[in-house]
This record gives structure tokens, sequence and C-alpha cells, in this order.
């Protein structure tokens, strides 16, 4: 598969100079290919939370940047706040979204952490899934003592030396990065001040003292009012509402309630369809019953704001042509993929497989908008081989500068394509699982995902050996054939793998 989209959730230790803050995002989202998400930002903490997202290599540059310039303008010796801390930049997690893994997470989170001991001789700890010790697993252990603690003992303690960068402390501390699931970070305040209670109330949430599993929580002071600070580290196997129920209980044991709730950040809409359906106790609330689901469901089946796209592809035009037509099987392919997950999900019958169609169900759907968004890529980049021939050529130099663009453009227009075949195996391969594991009744619609995949591969195909035909620099050719040659074999033993499912499960509805 190709560049997948990974979340990046740093927190900086400042949340009380928005000059600091506002250029923290701005050397973020200056990162070519990074979105930022959400800016939180919190004074009494002293804490600010930036969530971005973009493919690995650009959410380490953006991470990296940001993390220098941290450095700069956030002194750890003068810094003070509610929430616990190590570093300037305290902690940067890369959280794994549609279509990617924990494992290219973890991967990013080491590469990350290596430069910046390397270049910025910064100490870093790994953590969460990325962590070389069972003792840093836990952020909590890695951050108890906070900066001033860690400062004394760092030089001194074998256990406290950093995993990359010197085992000395500056005026920017120290740095943890990880990987880790997608988590909710979410405040819940009370109607008291005395944090006292506030404190005994995480205590009896959090799962490290005999709480709920998958809770992290700390009783804190903020805007005059008693906080329970919370990470929900799993939402499916300790949903929010279960936790929103518990800190009630504890809070009426102390003779106060609850105030308002927090959320910091982003959170998984999942989440809250479940809170929904927990507090409305509507026990079979599908996502289709939501209108906005459903109107994703049911609009017109074309790239958004393209709802004439067959009206387009039919026109008299070279674009969009026969690599948008390759990228819009394959999405759809994944979007069948997505269907037959998602109709297996909930059922008593295939309970068993119930957590990995989830994981496939995800990962369709982050192939799906790769895909989609393939569709305008493809007409772009054919787009600018055009724009190149039109350039002058009169002069030897025009018709150099002329010749240089149109091979550029001609190699995006053959790279576009290539990467839309090798998507559309990964698609094929989940089409053949949900074809062995998912809900029998839609047996055919994974048959119907593998095919429309092998036809995205082999269209995309025809686009990337038609453009490199033209390339005068033939390096990259051979690589490219390998490549889609690689993605033929998958799709073909994905076919047959949906053929023995159908054998097999054949009459079983």
């Amino acid at each position: 598969m190709g560049e997948s989209w990974i979340e990046c959730v740093p927190n900086f230790s400042e949340g009380r100079r928005p000059e600091v803050i506002d250029a923290l995002r701005s050397t973020i989202a200056a990162v070519p290919g990074i979105l930022v998400l959400d800016v939180h930002s919190d004074a009494d903490h002293n804490r600010s939370v930036i969530t971005f997202a973009g493919p690995g290599p650009a959410t380490i540059e953006a991470a990296f940047k940001a993390i220098r310039l941290a450095a700069e303008k956030i002194n750890l010796e003068e810094h003070r706040g509610e929430h616990p801390r190590i570093g300037a930049t305290d902690v940067v997690p890369f959280v794994p979204l549609a279509g990617t893994s924990l494992e290219e997470c973890v991967a990013l989170a080491r590469s990350l952490g290596r430069r910046v001991g390397e270049e910025l001789d910064i100490p870093v700890y790994l953590y969460e899934a990325a962590a070389t010790r069972p003792d840093r697993v836990n952020l909590e252990d890695i951050r108890k003592g906070e900066y001033e603690s860690l400062r004394q003992t760092i030089h001194s303690d074998p256990d406290r030396v950093p995993d990359f960068g010197p085992a000395h402390l500056g005026p920017a501390g120290a740095t943890v990065i990880g990987a880790r699931r997608p988590l909710i970070a979410f405040n819940i305040y009370l109607t008291t001040a005395d944090v006292a209670v506030a404190k005994n109330i995480a205590r009896s949430v959090r799962h490290s003292t005999g709480g709920l599993r998958y809770v992290k929580a700390l009783g804190l002071e903020v805007d005059g009012r008693a906080q329970v600070s919370m990470n929900l580290t799993d939402h499916t196997q300790t949903p929010l509402a279960r936790v929103v129920e518990l800190v009630r209980r504890e809070a009426a044991r102390h003779g106060v309630a609850i105030d308002h709730s927090e959320l910091v950040g982003l959170l998984p809409q999942q989440a809250m369809i479940d809170a929904a359906a927990w507090y409305l106790q509507l026990g079979h609330l599908e996502r289709e019953q939501i209108l906005e689901s459903r109107l994703e469901m049911l609009r017109p089946i074309a790239p958004p704001g393209e709802a004439a796209f067959l009206e387009r592809l039919a026109d008299a035009t070279p674009t969009p042509g026969g690599g948008s037509a390759a990228a819009t099987a394959a999405a759809m392919a994944a979007a069948l993929a997505g269907m037959v997950a998602r109709l297996t999900v909930g059922k008593k019958k295939y309970a068993s497989v119930e957590t990995r169609v989830k994981d496939v169900a995800s990962a369709a759907d982050g192939l799906r908008h790769k895909l989609t968004a393939a569709i305008d890529e493809d007409a772009a980049a054919f787009e600018g081989v055009l724009q190149a021939t039109r350039l002058p050529h009169t002069t030897q130099a025009e018709a150099s500068a002329r010749s240089q663009a149109i091979e550029r453009a001609t190699h995006q227009a053959a790279r576009v394509p290539l990467n839309v075949a090798l998507a559309a195996a990964d698609v094929a391969e989940l089409g053949a699982e949900v074809a062995e594991i998912g809900n029998v009744n839609a047996v055919s619609d994974a048959a119907t995902a593998v095919a429309l995949a092998r036809a995205g591969i082999q269209a995309a195909a025809l686009n990337v050996r038609i453009n490199a035909k033209t390339l005068t620099d033939q390096g990259p050719v051979a690589d490219w054939e390998q490549a889609l040659g690689a993605a033929a074999q998958r799709a073909e033993m994905a076919e047959r793998r949906v053929a023995d499912a159908l054998k097999a499960r054949a009459g079983l509805a």
C-alpha cells in the first residue's frame, strides 16, 4: 500500500501565551500534506494539544519542527501548571487512522525519537506500543516526579536513562514519543472546589487503583472547580457512558454532582453513537438509522461534488479518463468490502470474528478515501502533461525546459495509477477475507468487491504502461512493472480465495 494517513497529537507545556500556541500551529500546518484538525489550550493546565494528520513522513517532519520550536519558546524552569509534564513538548503519540497499522506508528515514533535525540539534543523516552521496556509502557510511570525529579536523577539513575538523546536535561526537558490506539481525553467538572473529592473519584475510576479497565484519571483544580481529568484508552472496551456514570455515582457518595464535562481534542464518532444508544436505551441502534449516515449511504456514487461524474467521463475530453475510472472501480470495491464487514458486526453468529471485521471495515474506509482522492489526482496529473506540452519551445532553452516539464508530468501521471493498483490489491485481499469470514448473506458482495478491485488493477496498469512508454528516463519502469505484477498476483490469489469461499459456504445462508 502507498502512503497512509496517521494522526499525531503532540501535547505542549504552554497554554497561556497565544502567540506561542499560534506559532506551533502554523509550523505544523506549513508542512505539505498536513491537516491541522484541532487545537485545544487550557490556561490552568498550562498545556496545549494540537491534533493533526497526514502521511507518515509528513507527520514526522511536522512533529520534529514543532518540537524544535517548542524547545526554543518554552522553558521548563519557568513553567507551572496543573497538568504533569517533563518537557516543553511533553508527549507525542502517533495514532493509526483507517487503513494504517499500529506497527507503522511504532516505526514512526522510533524514527522521530532518534532524530529528536540526535539533532535537538533532547532526551526521548518511548512509550505505549513503541516502548522498549515494560516499565515505560505507561506514560505516568515515565512522568513520575515530573521535570523537577527527572532533572535530578536522569544522569545518575540507570532506570531513567533515555532511549535516545543525552542523559541530562536542558530547559526544554525531555519528550515522550510513542504509538497508541485512538484515545479520548475527557474531563468532568464537579459542583465543588474541593480537589480532594476529585482525587478520590479519580482513584475509584482509574484502572491502576482498582477502577475501570482502559481508564486513566487524575483529580485537579481547574477554573475554581474540582476536575476529574481522564484518558479513555479503548472506548470499545470501556464505553464513555459507563465512565460518566461511575463518576456520577462516586460524586454522589461525596455529596456533590457533575457540573459539566469537557472533550479535549477529537473522539471517534462511534464513541458518541455508543453513548447516545446507552443513554437513550436504544439497544439495537444501527449506524444507518442516523440521518447523516443514511444520506452518506444513499447519495449518488460519484466523487464528492461531482454528481455528474459519469457524464464527464462520457464527454469528448481526455479527462477524466481511464485512470480515474480505474480508481473509481477500486474505490467501489473498498466500499463493498467495508459494507460486508459492517453487516457482520453485531451478529451473534459471527462474534468470534467481530474484532477482525471491525479492523477490516476501518482499513476498507481508509482505502476508499484514498482511492476516491485518486480519481481527481489522475485527472489532474494528465492535465499536467497536457499543460507541459503547451509550453513554448521556440528556443533551445525553451525546448529543453519543455522536455523536462513533460518528463516530470508524465512521471507523475504514471505514479498515480501505480498507487491505485497497489491500493486495489489491498482491497482485493480485504474482500477475500470478508468472503471467507463475513456475513454469508453478503458473500456475493465480497466477491464483487474482489472482481472490481482486480479490474481496477488491470485498468490502472494500462495507464501506468502507456505513460511509462513515453518517458526518456526508463530507470523506474522495471520497478513499476514488478510492483504491478505483484499487485496482479495478489488479486488473482484473492479471486481464488473467493471462489473457494463461494463453494464452501454455498447454502449456509
